[in-house]
């Protein structure tokens, strides 16, 4: 009887402790199907808590894919990525929190791969609402790369588990310039 009691005991510690070092895991919801991401708080703890303080809050109720960076449409860049990117949008006037500190991929040892999410910033330290998926490597936009002239690349913070076949459509849909003729709307991001 002791025995069990122990094993019990182990078993009940064991699960607590799987419970507290879990990834959370998002889903965002389109009308192509689901993408699911896993966190990486322990990395990126600042990115990670800005986009979940987003989603907690409702804030992406009117997200939506809106740019497709694909190597055949960006005739201007020496260094060609390949990306979809989503949020509010550029013309968000404000976001509800102020921007972020940027947590670089030398700091968190995330690197764009495939399937990737990072945040999408001007400067370093201006990153709030606006994200983007790698397809395929892109190792240009970790720290040192140069798609940034700065080279303190983009702040990854987590990585596509599910749904990439769903990436890759929204990233083969129509656009001009870059930007989707028709921008996919992000009907819901969960936890």
């Amino acid at each position: 009887m002791k025995s069990i009691i122990i094993i019990l005991f182990s078993v009940l510690i064991l699960s607590c402790i799987n419970q507290t070092t879990k990834h959370p895991i998002v889903e965002i919801k389109t009308e192509f199907g689901n993408i699911v991401i896993e966190l990486y708080p322990d990395k990126a703890p600042i990115t990670c808590a800005n986009f979940l303080r987003y989603i907690d809050e409702n804030e992406f109720k009117d997200a939506m894919f809106y740019r497709t960076v694909t190597t055949s449409n960006q005739p201007n860049n020496d260094i060609k990525i390949e990306v979809i990117q989503g949020g509010l949008g550029f013309d968000v006037e404000e976001s509800t929190f102020p921007a972020i500190e940027h947590e670089t991929t030398d700091l968190t040892g995330i690197k764009h791969k495939n399937g990737t999410i990072s945040m999408a910033r001007s400067e370093p330290g201006t990153a709030s609402t606006e994200f983007f998926i790698c397809i395929n490597d892109q190792p240009e936009l970790d720290f040192g790369g140069m798609r940034n002239p700065d080279g303190q690349g983009f702040a990854a913070f987590g990585k596509i588990i599910d749904g990439m076949s769903v990436v890759k459509t929204i990233q083969s849909e129509n656009n001009k310039n870059q930007m989707l003729v028709k921008a996919i709307k992000i009907e819901i991001v969960r936890k």
